[in-house]
């Protein structure tokens, strides 16, 4: 068998989901419905591309039940093919961290390291740090002073951890995100600002996701916390005392300023500012590009900013914009008169 080669009935068994075919087929890995080659398994979760259905070479799809019957190969029904994928996907991974202690690490003789943990070539782990079992410290990794990794967690290479950072376990950190970084503190006096330095920690939940190049900032005097589920897109800002509640999602690009607190369950799209000393309640749902300026107290959604037009149109809107406070006057002037009439 191929390398990740599954057979057909043990993913159905996997997922519980209902299988029409040959459980004995072997699926060599997963693929879009229009590129799916024999051997691949493929699934329909967006009506959009039920139109591929017909014409897919996959030797096996996911379906939803109403969308089984449009299909007569190898099928598993699933009331959320989304979901199934994306549980198969973590069979059929291609990377196999490197076992064991790289001769070129280095590590502090005061630091502890289980010893099925991974620490790969020219890391360094600091005096007081713990690696728990299973956890992967890719190549050139730094983890400061009195650090904490948990178990399985894998920082891929070059991750940043400052000193006094906590990560729970089963984690992934991606390449060159940096925690623990110094937040944006400062005093002026006089016309000079006078560095605060940064006295709290950042401490991160279990089956946290960071990505790429996204930094989140210690905390002045208390802590950063980010809650157990949340995961952060690529080039994500997180600033000093923030905290984030459990399972909360934010997308690439976002900023959130100073000691605001975001609720569970939220979900912050892509390209939003949200300033600081807020508070956002739970099932809070912003939209992309978004500019919070001020507390949200009610769970649902909200949006700000203008939709892509023609520049010629756009320009247009623009003047009107600024209009705004003139228009609303008249009109007050001309309600006035309608209600003296």
């Amino acid at each position: 068998m191929l390398k990740n080669t599954q057979p057909l009935g043990q993913l159905a068994a996997l997922l519980d989901a209902e299988l029409h075919g040959n459980e004995n087929l072997s699926i060599t890995g997963l693929n879009t419905l229009q590129n799916a080659k024999s051997g691949e398994l493929a699934f329909l979760a967006n009506p959009n591309y039920q139109k591929y259905l017909a014409s897919t070479q996959a030797s096996a799809v996911i379906l939803k039940p109403d969308m089984a019957k449009g299909f007569d190969g190898n099928k598993l029904i699933l009331n959320n093919p989304y979901l199934g994928y994306a549980k198969l996907t973590a069979l059929f991974l291609n990377t196999s961290p490197s076992q064991g202690l790289h001769p070129s690490s280095v590590i502090h003789p005061e630091a502890t390291v289980a010893s099925d943990a991974s620490i790969g070539a020219n890391s360094v782990i600091e005096a007081g740090c713990e690696i728990g079992a299973g956890a992967v410290i890719g190549a050139g990794c730094y983890v400061g002073e009195n650090s904490i990794i948990g178990e399985r967690t894998h920082l891929y290479a070059n991750v940043t951890i400052y000193h006094e950072v906590t990560i729970g376990s089963d984690s992934i950190l991606h390449s060159s995100s940096v925690i623990g970084a110094d937040g944006f503190g400062f005093a002026p006096d006089a016309g000079r600002w006078v560095k605060i330095h940064q006295l709290g920690g950042v401490v991160i939940g279990d089956r946290v996701e960071v990505g790429a190049g996204t930094t989140i900032d210690r905390g002045a005097l208390d802590d950063t916390v980010i809650g157990d589920g949340v995961i952060l897109d690529n080039q994500v800002q997180i600033a000093h005392n923030v905290r984030i509640g459990e399972n909360s999602a934010i997308a690439g690009c976002t900023a959130v300023a100073g000691s605001t607190t975001i609720g569970r369950n939220c979900t912050i799209s892509g390209g939003c500012c949200i300033v600081g000393h807020l508070t956002l309640v739970d099932k809070v749902h912003v939209t992309a590009m978004t500019l919070v300026t001020k507390s949200i107290r009610q769970p649902g959604a909200y949006s700000s900013g203008t939709p892509m037009s023609e520049s010629s149109v756009w320009r247009k809107n623009a003047v009107r914009f600024g209009q705004l406070n003139t228009m609303a006057g008249r009109l007050k002037v001309l309600e006035k008169i309608t209600k003296t009439d």
